[in-house]
């Protein structure tokens, strides 16, 4: 069960891999990140802007 102790945790080890997947798909100069991390933002608005999205089914 996770705690609210638990989310500053959790929201570090998703912010990591989401930079660990921009520097794998795209490199790693800052300007690579930089065009990574805009793709990320488009692909999350795309999903509706919501930090929590609905399960799989």
């Amino acid at each position: 069960m996770t705690t609210v102790a638990d989310v500053p945790h959790l929201v570090m080890l998703f912010s990591m891999k989401i930079s660990q997947e921009i520097r794998e798909q795209h490199g790693a100069t800052m300007e690579e990140v930089e065009a990574g991390m805009a793709e990320k933002s488009r692909e999350f608005a795309e999903a509706g802007n919501r930090v929590y999205l609905p399960m799989a089914q």
